[in-house]
């Protein structure tokens, strides 16, 4: 049992032996003068029952006086109660976490979880702006897998509709002869795409454009649009090869930024159950035609803004971006047995998924107890406080960004690592110095890149941490080299040990706040704070050259502990450890 979890239960048993069956949950102390931890539930159960709360905190004092794990248990105030670990038990727990470092994680059992992230549109280059889904998708996917989660993730591609159309309409302008645009066609279609990934990255933009400012233009993009949508042959052949060399550009940067999904589906995927939905819907009177378009009214008299309504289909009889949201819903809940479905997009987004979710449940294509989250995040801004861009003012590409950071952590790779070495170096300390930097701030916030700062080897950044662990796993290198053995932890020798322990043990629940809050930044926070700990006590304390035998066992232990947690939590933010720097 977590010490953290076994002080909330002896509180617990003690409230309920006084007749109070209060939930109990114990604080890192704000005034560590006093104790390790605090105990601020006197003053509710006070209110509530109306009794005085010193008396209460008075009482539960003298029954944990009578447990040997505590020591140091005094009130403050109205009725806070401070608590401390007696060393004892700080030290068998070093020893039951060294033996098993998994006895310090939190974890939970069935339960799975779905994740959308990603948001990748076929035939354009990832940006900036697909980023912050990546990256907190995927460590919200690893946190969650390393607690006992089940998950199932889906990149949920942009692979359809009226862009798709618009493609291929400058491919056919630009190579009229292609077989896909001859309906009389009958032999084999080319194994080999007429486009490449630099070409995509061309006409995307080019016909986009221009759709803005030639309406015959736009016209002929829907009905292309139109043609795939009813199975033509060659222009469903086409999109394959645009999907198939897209998807494979996509999964290249995913793969540096170490971001991998269980299912690469998309837009497409959910259009052949639309006609299916559609009929659920209208059969079961769920549509209203509102000026022509058959909607669902999902506003509620407590709403105290306006919510639009569901829009199913269009006037023309078309289906929209909600039409699909609603059908890979519908997918979703008739394939995976799952207890919710977290979604991450950018805040801007909000208002679609109140609709898309009021819907579903309004519908009851999905359970009341599936529990449908929307998770908004802020974005990634430049110096100038708006969305980052290149110098011409255009979105920079996410590989672009790289390139960017990947250039400052080769400046600043020393002559300790070879020059063959150095790229691949400069690779994962970029990647780290991009992924910590975007999971620090709160996941709903904007928040400033400096490539520069970013990418130093001192302060709140990715590459500090990964500076400070390949430290410590030197010092067991050395100690292997110089027969140096430990077995075990014997003591605690100073203060900034101590505080060391404490924060350890308060992993439990920094992963299960976490978790219940959806958020990576107070992870990104604990990481930082041990590792300054740990460099304080790396100062001050000689290890390798320590005489007394347990001293140093129990500085090699601790040390491994701090070693492992650091991996820990660096793979889960999805970040490489290098062997050197």
């Amino acid at each position: 049992m977590y010490l953290i979890e076994k002080l909330n239960e002896d509180i617990h048993g003690i409230l309920l032996s006084l007749g109070y069956d209060e939930p109990v949950q114990v604080s890192v102390s704000n005034k560590p003068e006093l104790g390790d931890y605090q105990y601020n539930g006197c003053m509710t159960i006070a209110g509530k029952n109306h009794i005085n709360p010193r008396e209460l905190a008075e009482k539960i004092v003298s029954e944990l006086s009578q447990i040997a794990d505590y020591t140091n248990i005094n009130i403050a105030g109205p009725g806070f109660i401070n608590i401390s670990f007696n060393d004892d038990v700080l030290v068998d727990y070093m020893n039951v976490i060294h033996s098993d470092f998994e006895k310090n994680i939190y974890k939970v059992t069935d339960k799975t979880i779905f994740l959308d992230y990603g948001g990748a549109n076929i035939a354009k280059e990832l940006h900036v702006g697909h980023l912050r889904s990546a990256n907190i998708g995927e460590a919200l996917k690893r946190l969650l897998n390393s607690c006992g989660y089940k998950t199932i993730s889906d990149v949920h591609l942009g692979d359809w509709g009226r862009p798709m159309g618009l493609v291929m309409l400058e491919i056919k302008h630009r190579m009229p002869d292609l077989p896909y645009f001859d309906p009389d066609y009958s032999g084999e279609y080319p194994k080999e795409s007429p486009v490449s990934v630099e070409d995509l990255a061309e006409i995307y933009p080019f016909s986009s454009a221009k759709a803005k400012e030639d309406e015959n233009y736009l016209n002929e993009a829907r009905e292309i649009t139109t043609k795939l949508q009813q199975g033509d042959k060659g222009y469903t052949a086409l999109w394959r090869h645009i999907v198939k060399t897209s998807c494979d550009d996509i999964k290249r940067v995913y793969d540096l930024f170490n971001t991998s999904f269980d299912l690469w589906e998309g837009e497409s995927d959910a259009d052949k159950l639309i006609p299916e939905m559609v009929d659920y819907l209208e059969k079961n009177n769920y549509t209203e035609i509102s000026d022509g378009a058959e909607v669902i009214f999902v506003n509620e008299p407590t709403d105290k803004r306006e919510i639009p309504p569901f829009m199913v289909k269009k006037s023309d009889g078309g289906v929209l971006y909600d039409t699909t949201e609603l059908a890979t819903l519908y997918s979703r809940v008739k394939r995976f047995k799952v207890d919710e479905i977290w979604y991450l997009t950018d805040n801007r987004q909000e208002l679609h998924f109140v609709q898309a979710f009021r819907c579903a449940y309004k519908t009851k294509i999905v359970p009341k107890d599936l529990k449908l989250i929307h998770l908004g995040f802020g974005t990634m801004n430049g110096p100038d406080g708006r969305p980052f861009k290149t110098r011409d003012g255009s979105v920079m590409s996410l590989i672009s960004l790289y390139e960017l950071v990947y250039d400052e952590c080769l400046k600043k790779i020393g002559d300790n690592v070879s020059d063959e070495e150095k790229p691949e170096l400069a690779k994962t300390v970029a990647v780290a110095a991009i992924k910590f930097a975007d999971l620090l701030p709160n996941r709903a916030s904007d928040y400033i890149f400096d490539p520069v700062k970013f990418s130093d080897t001192t302060g709140k950044t990715g590459p500090y941490l990964l500076y400070n662990t390949v430290r410590i796993k030197s010092i067991f290198s050395k100690a292997k080299s110089a027969n140096i053995s430990y077995d075990k932890y014997y003591k605690i020798t100073n203060k900034t040990e101590r505080d060391i322990i404490l924060h350890l043990i308060n992993l439990t629940d920094v992963l299960k706040r976490a978790i219940d809050a959806k958020i990576l930044n107070e992870i990104c926070e604990y990481i930082f704070k041990l590792t300054n700990l740990y460099n304080t006590f790396y100062a001050d304390s000689h290890i390798l050259n320590e005489k007394d035998y347990k001293t140093q066992s129990s500085w090699l232990v601790m040390s491994d502990i701090v070693l492992k947690t650091n991996e820990f939590i660096l793979n889960l933010l999805g970040i490489n450890i290098p062997d050197k720097m």
